[in-house]
C-alpha cells in the first residue's frame, strides 16, 4: 500500500495540474470506485465544474479543497496510483476513473486490486491521529500517544488513529534508525527510546519522498510520470531478512507481528 512519502509525492505532481483549475469532465469507470458515495453519478454530479483551490494530503489521503467547501478524497488503497497523461495517450489497464482539466494533461486513477476510492465529501471521511510528517506531536504529547497501548511498538505505530501515514515499510525504517525492536510492548517503552522514534521519524519520510517513494519488485507503485520511484536500494530493514545489518552486521530477521511482516536487527534492535 503506498504511505505517506508516496503520497506526497503524488501530490507534489498533482497539484501543479489541478491547483486552481476546474473539471471539466470526470468519468468513474467502476461503481466500487465511487462506493463511498451513493455511486458514480454523485461523484460525477459533485465534481465536474467545480475548481480545486488546493490539493493536499492527510496521512494516506490526497484531499482536494474544491471552491464548493466539499472536499474530494482519493484513497489509494493496496495498489492504486495516480498516472498523469496526455490525452489520447494509450491507458494503463485497471484506469477507474479520469479527470480531465484545461490543458492537454489529464489524471488516472489506476488501482487494479480496487480497494482504494473517490469520493466526495462535506468533511473528512475518517478519523485520523495527526500527521506524521506536517503534523507530528511535540515530545510529551507523542510520549502519550504511544505509551498509553500494550500493543507491540510495531503495532501501534502502523495504527492510523494513533499517528496517520505510516505503513509496513517506513515502521520498520524508523525503528531500526531509533534502535527499537518492533516486538516490545509500547508501553514498557523508556522515555528515551520514544524519544528516538519520534527523531526518526521525519528523516525517514524526507528520505522516502526526497528518493519519489518505494517502488517494490511488483512495480504497484510508480510516480506519476511512469517512473518508478527510487528509495527501494536506501532501505536499512524492509525486506532485507537474511542480509547484513548496515549498523553491526547482524543477519537481519523477519518477524510477524499484528498479521504483518517487521524487518528488524536481532543485535541492535534487541
Amino acid at each position: 500500500m503506498p504511505e505517506l512519502p508516496e503520497v506526497e509525492t503524488t501530490r507534489r505532481f498533482l497539484a501543479p495540474v489541478v491547483e486552481g483549475r476546474v473539471f471539466d469532465e470526470v468519468e468513474i469507470r467502476r461503481e466500487r470506485t465511487a462506493r463511498r458515495n451513493s455511486g458514480a453519478a454523485e461523484v460525477v454530479g459533485r465534481l465536474v465544474g467545480r475548481r480545486v483551490m488546493r490539493m493536499g494530503r492527510k496521512g494516506k489521503f490526497l484531499c482536494g479543497d474544491l471552491d464548493s467547501g466539499e472536499l474530494l478524497i482519493i484513497h489509494l488503497g493496496m495498489s492504486g496510483r495516480i498516472r498523469l497523461a496526455d490525452r489520447g495517450e494509450d491507458e494503463d489497464a485497471h484506469t477507474n476513473a479520469v479527470f480531465r482539466v484545461a490543458g492537454s494533461e489529464e489524471v488516472r486513477f489506476v488501482d487494479p486490486r480496487t480497494f482504494g476510492f473517490v469520493g466526495v465529501f462535506e468533511e473528512f471521511p475518517s478519523r485520523l491521529g495527526p500527521d506524521a510528517l506536517d503534523e507530528l506531536p511535540d515530545e510529551e504529547r507523542f510520549a502519550g500517544l504511544i505509551r498509553r497501548s500494550r500493543r507491540a511498538v510495531k503495532t501501534v505505530l502502523l495504527d492510523q488513529g494513533v499517528v496517520a501515514g505510516l505503513g509496513n515499510i517506513y515502521v520498520d525504517e524508523i525503528l531500526w534508525r531509533a534502535r527499537v525492536g518492533p516486538h516490545r510492548v509500547a508501553s514498557e517503552l523508556s522515555a528515551d527510546a520514544v524519544e528516538r522514534i519520534r527523531a526518526a521519524i521525519r528523516p525517514v519520510l524526507e528520505d522516502g519522498i526526497r528518493f519519489g517513494g518505494t517502488s517494490l519488485a511488483d512495480l504497484a507503485y510508480l510516480l506519476p510520470d511512469g517512473r518508478a520511484g527510487e528509495n527501494l536500494d536506501r532501505l536499512d530493514a524492509y525486506g532485507r531478512a537474511g542480509l547484513p545489518c548496515n549498523r553491526c552486521g547482524t543477519p537481519l530477521e523477519r518477524a510477524v507481528i499484528g498479521q504483518r511482516s517487521a524487518y528488524h536487527c536481532p543485535s541492535c534492535q534487541g
